[in-house]
């Protein structure tokens, strides 16, 4: 057996358990027939008591009385037999019959050294002659005033109930090594479905979505199909996620690159300290928007992975929307956008992930951003209701047409007419942030006439 065989280990662990099984089972029957057989003996004695009894009465074997006894010879091996020699154990039985003053009237020859016991009553005793043992059995006849003994060896018994032992047992153990080729062979059966799931494995081809499926499947076993089939789908999404993450960085990353390179070299080819001012502050800006890229980069991996989920505590979206707003003030103010806040609530409380919920408002308001013209306005509102929170980012832009409003959660789509460096992340980003929070998003019609009105609603925490 292998250190590591199932196979191997069921099939020793059964016949094991089987051996543990019969084998009290086994001392029990032993002793049980022993008890039985020591039962019927006495029973055979009576009984053959009884018979010699009732021949005495019949037969007027009282005329005996007055001769010495008849002694009954015994055989003491075999006898012929018309079909050949035939085993006999007439040596190990015989009987006695006394009258009542003691003396032998008849018997056989095997108990005439056997000690005398009580006549009296009838009883059973134990008597030893030589090197046996007998079983006697008096039998006080009230009719004819006879005393009948019968007797046998107890190795008579003790050899009737090993042969029993050998003619029940011998085919047992002489059945073992077949028993457990049988097993061996029932385990293997048993773990097919394992050596087909084994095959299945092997033939997977990497990268392959289709679950694996044993038509034959024993019920045990389908559990296991389903919980692997879900780990393989859980690692391929992982890897497709990293495949994803891998590409945006690689796409995301080179434009910037390019441009603090392009800035840099720029810088160290010129004395002029106007071009190296200003070939700096380019690199200083590429690597501002790098820095940015990066981070929506790792925002948007980190919410795919759905890690936040498990980091959700009471957010109140007031501050959010403050922080946000502080944190895009230069970017605001640079641009030229008017930006106004309305707040229903000084608390307006979501359960949620407060890192998330702060790329979704500022991704939203820096798309805003990228469309509003300078001099444009933007308007930013908190609200709550009974049920619900809502996030209402409104600009004056340009909008974007009811037909394509269902493209732009794409990743890397970008509308024509934005302004700046769009990387095609952000609204993305927004969109896997409200589905983490169980969140609706809505893009509707400006009530200005003109641009757009995004409304994010997120369920309220519940008290």
């Amino acid at each position: 057996m292998k250190p590591n065989s199932l196979r191997g280990r069921l099939r020793w662990m059964i016949i094991a358990l089987l051996v543990l099984f019969l084998l009290p089972l086994a001392f029990y029957s032993f002793y049980r027939t022993s008890d039985e057989m020591a039962v019927l003996s006495d029973a055979r004695l009576a009984e053959a008591a009884h018979t010699v009894a009732a021949l005495i009465r019949q037969s007027g074997l009282q005329t005996f009385a007055n001769r010495d006894g008849i002694i009954v010879p015994v055989q003491k091996k075999s006898v012929l037999a018309a079909q050949g020699e035939v085993a006999t154990h007439e040596s190990e039985v015989g009987f006695q019959v006394f009258d009542r003053q003691g003396k032998l009237v008849l018997g056989t020859l095997n108990l005439m050294t056997l000690p005398a016991t009580p006549d009296d009553r009838s009883a059973y005793h134990d008597l030893k002659k030589q090197h046996h043992v007998w079983r006697v059995f008096n039998y006080v006849d009230p009719n004819s005033q006879y005393v009948i003994r019968t007797g046998d060896r107890y190795d008579s018994r003790e050899n009737i109930v090993h042969t029993l032992w050998i003619d029940h047992g011998l085919p047992f153990l002489l059945g073992l090594p077949v028993l457990a080729l049988l097993v061996g062979w029932a385990v293997g059966r048993g773990l097919r479905p394992l050596a087909s799931l084994t095959t299945a494995l092997s033939e997977r081809e990497p990268g392959s979505r289709e679950r694996i499926a044993l038509p034959d499947a024993p019920r045990e076993l389908r559990p296991v199909l389903n919980a692997l089939n879900e780990q393989l789908a859980r690692q391929e999404d992982a890897l497709e996620r990293e495949r994803r993450f891998s590409a945006d960085v690689a796409h995301e990353l080179r434009t910037p690159l390019a441009s603090i390179q392009l800035n840099l070299e720029s810088a160290m080819e010129t004395v002029d300290p106007d071009e190296v001012h200003d070939s700096l502050a380019g690199a200083h800006n590429s690597v501002a928007i790098l820095s940015r890229r990066v981070e929506q980069l790792l925002a948007l991996a980190k919410l795919e992975a759905g890690a936040a989920s498990a980091q959700f505590e009471p957010v109140n979206l007031v501050e959010v929307a403050d922080d946000v707003v502080k944190e895009l003030a230069p970017v605001i103010q640079r641009r030229g956008v008017e930006l106004g806040f309305a707040q229903q609530d000084g608390h307006v409380l979501v359960q949620g992930y407060a890192p998330a919920l702060v790329a979704l408002l500022r991704n939203l308001l820096e798309n805003s951003l990228r469309y509003v013209p300078a001099g444009g306005h933007i308007q930013l509102a908190v609200a709550q209701s009974r049920q619900e929170a809502t996030l209402e980012v409104i600009d004056n832009g340009p909008g974007i047409p009811a037909e394509r409003r269902r493209d732009v959660f794409a990743r890397f789509h970008r509308e024509n007419g934005s302004r700046g460096e769009g990387y095609g992340l952000g609204l993305s980003i927004v969109a896997r942030a409200a589905s983490l929070h169980r969140a609706s998003i809505e893009l509707l019609d400006s009530p200005q006439g003109r641009g757009l009105r995004v409304r994010v609603s997120i369920p309220l925490l519940s008290t």
